[in-house]
């Protein structure tokens, strides 16, 4: 490389020789000597290039709703020949201006045939890591799950493991938390990990109590404040408990009341507990550097009040690019009450038989409820519902295939007010006619007011933790290793910037900009290491400019590393939101 000029981390120089990134050598030095390409004194250098640590806030677009939808055709294909002007988005039967379309189509798996052949042709050129491109989250609900529909899917789960491809890297995690995995290619690890899943309900009894209040009815006589569910669990507390004698109905009632209460909040707990597992599995994946997929496998599970907080769910699955699938692991299966004990002699009406058939209906009701959940998660973010099958093989072979096609519309709602109210979406094609159209229902307005440099800081993060090139800004991508010792070596990410293709703003006389400029670091596996964020300030005078930055500007950030394979992830934006990011991959001997 040739010789630089600034200071220890801003370089005015020359273009790091391509070959840099498979060729080991030496990183440029700390202080390198002048060079005759910058043709300037160091201080002047200073005053209009410098470089800071800091975080800076970016221009975001405030309160966008991402609604990302997959349109399917009679034969159930996906479209993807559809434009923004075929679409109609309506937030609460209002017709919204659609100011963000993107058709996207998942990334395909690398193929390795080119760098195989490369490696046989040149046996003494160091190996090029094939880095992992789709990283897949299997989420078992070990908390509301039966042990039998348990063992069935843990089985089934392994046969579609064994199908990942050398690109793929999985992870098992558990709504309990006990005997998560994070993602490996090392299916010994991943044999185990399914063979110590079994069922862990946090609070649910084994047995029936008196009276036996659902969690559904629990939530009727509590939150909806249902006469005829409090009637019914008054009935079965009345036989259950005082032997059908209508001298006890206000104690009966006062017991149903109690019970009801005490059930509401154990379940509450249940899915508080299984919502938090997934919004941190989704933030989990949502680091890692590729297409990114979640398997949910669950039998469902109520949200009475909660319904916020699962939609916070899809919001960030949305924004970071995630995808979540479910299959309900029940498979097919029938409801309804046990009528097997005879009902309890009284002569309190209605007998006991109608509390059987009232407690029938409710538990139809709360198993489509309870599917909810899974359609919403998985209409929401673009991916696939599995249900009503025992079929469980062809189960993950669905929900684990991305659409060939999806869009992602995106609005920004007016005078959108702070109150966490429900906002109603409707996704309409005007053309063709005859299609399946699926996307989220709605959205929670935020229950605050948004903090713009918290958007700014995940907006970046999306950036960083994703595999697509983009190419606002004239970037180059370049690394370099040395190793000082056998087990240590220095890893060197330098970024080379073509400033005359940047726009500037003019200002008291100089040329105004500002980049920001993120290196990240990810082993084999697409496990996050570490990041390092400089600030470039530009206040550039018309000649250094014009005749003194033909060499370009390159940057340079150093990690500390062990031998091995590492992927790296460079991501730069500019003060208007322009942004581009590379990637690259190194194997370290």
């Amino acid at each position: 490389m040739s010789a630089c000029v600034a200071g220890a981390v801003l370089l005015l120089c020359s273009v790091v020789s391509s070959n840099a990134q498979s060729t080991p050598q030496p990183a440029p030095p700390a202080n390198p000597p002048a060079a005759s390409t910058a043709n300037a004194p160091q201080s002047q250098s200073a005053s209009e290039l410098s470089t800071h640590d800091e975080v800076t806030t970016f221009r975001v677009k405030v309160n966008e709703v991402l609604v990302r939808v997959v349109v399917r055709d009679s034969q159930g294909r996906a479209l993807g020949n559809l434009k923004k002007e075929d679409f109609e988005l309506f937030d609460n039967k209002k017709p919204q201006a659609i100011t963000h379309f993107v058709v996207e189509q998942p990334s395909k798996p690398a193929a390795a045939t080119a760098d195989t052949e490369k490696a046989a042709a040149n046996p003494n050129e160091p190996k090029t890591l094939i880095a992992p491109n789709h990283f897949v989250a299997y989420v078992f609900d070990d908390v509301h799950a039966e042990f039998a529909d348990l063992a069935r899917v843990r089985d089934a789960a392994e046969r579609h493991m064994a199908t990942l491809a050398p690109t793929d890297r999985a992870a098992i995690f558990t709504t309990s938390g006990q005997g998560n995995l994070d993602f490996t290619d090392d299916h010994a690890m991943l044999h185990k990990a399914l063979a110590d899943l079994r069922p862990r309900p946090v609070a649910r009894a084994t047995n029936t109590e008196c009276p036996d209040v659902s969690y559904f009815m629990a939530d009727l006589i509590e939150n909806q404040h249902d006469p005829n569910a409090l009637q019914v669990a008054t009935m079965d507390a009345l036989g259950c408990a005082f032997n059908s004698d209508t001298r006890q109905t206000l104690a009966a009632q006062q017991l149903a009341d109690s019970t009801a209460a005490r059930v509401l909040q154990l379940g509450d707990s249940e899915t508080r507990l299984a919502l938090g597992v997934i919004k941190d599995v989704v933030r989990r994946v949502a680091v890692m550097p590729g297409q990114r997929t979640v398997l949910f496998l669950s039998p469902g599970f109520l949200t009475p009040q909660l319904q916020y907080e699962y939609a916070d769910i899809i919001d960030r699955a949305l924004h970071a690019q995630v995808v979540i699938s479910s299959l309900n692991l029940r498979g097919l299966y029938t409801v309804g009450s046990d009528i097997s004990k005879p009902p309890v002699q009284g002569s309190y009406m209605p007998s006991m038989t109608s509390v059987v058939g009232n407690k029938t209906q409710y538990e139809m009701q709360a198993a489509t409820d309870e599917e909810n959940v899974l359609l919403d998660l998985a209409s929401g973010t673009g991916g696939s519902y599995f249900h009503n099958s025992n079929d469980l093989d062809a189960g993950f072979k669905q929900i684990a295939a991305a659409p060939e096609y999806w869009y992602v519309l995106g609005f920004s709602p007016q005078n959108l007010k702070p109150d966490g109210a429900f906002h109603r979406l409707k996704v309409e094609v005007k053309n063709p006619p005859k299609t399946t159209i699926l996307a989220r229902k709605g959205y929670y307005a935020p229950k605050h007011v948004a903090d713009p440099a918290e958007d700014a800081k995940r907006e970046i993060e999306d950036a960083l933790f994703s595999q697509e090139e983009m190419h606002d800004l004239p970037i180059e991508l370049h690394t370099q290793f040395f190793k000082p010792a056998d087990d240590a070596a220095k890893l060197a990410v330098l970024v080379h910037i073509d400033a005359k293709r940047l726009h500037f703003n003019k200002a008291e006389g100089r040329n105004q900009n500002k980049l920001t400029i993120v290196s990240g670091l990810f082993d084999r596996n697409g496990r996050f290491i570490s990041a390092n964020e400089k600030i470039l300030d530009m206040h550039l005078k018309d000649d250094t400019l014009a005749n003194r930055l033909n060499s370009g500007i390159t940057l340079k950030t150093n990690f500390d590393v062990k031998p091995g394979g590492y992927m790296v992830r460079l991501v730069v934006r500019d003060a208007e939101g322009q942004i581009s990011a590379a990637n690259g991959a190194i194997e370290i001997p």
